[in-house]
C-alpha cells in the first residue's frame, strides 16, 4: 500500500511524489502562478496512487500522472467529464 500526501504549490514536492512528476508539477505551477496572480489563496497538491501510479492533482483540477508507458501526462479534471 501506498499512502498519499499533500503539500503546497512552489514549494518542494515531498520525497514520495516519483521525480519523474517533478517537472511537470513545476511547469503547471509556474503557468498557474501567472495566470492566477497573487491574489489567489495557495493551492495544494494531493498525490495518491491509481493502480501503483502517482497521480498528483492541484486543487484548481490541473492532473498529473504517470502513465503505463512511462510518459508522463497533464490535463485538466473537466477534461475527464467530457471523455
Amino acid at each position: 500500500m501506498q499512502l498519499g500526501t499533500r503539500w503546497a504549490a512552489g514549494a518542494q514536492p515531498p520525497a514520495s511524489v516519483p521525480s519523474e512528476l517533478h517537472a511537470q508539477i513545476s511547469a503547471v505551477e509556474k503557468v498557474t502562478a501567472e495566470s492566477l496572480g497573487a491574489q489567489e489563496p495557495t493551492a495544494y497538491w494531493t498525490l495518491t496512487w491509481l493502480e501503483g501510479r502517482p497521480v498528483a492533482e492541484l486543487d484548481t483540477g490541473v492532473i498529473v500522472s504517470l502513465e503505463r508507458d512511462g510518459s508522463v501526462s497533464v490535463r485538466h479534471d473537466i477534461d475527464d467529464e467530457f471523455a
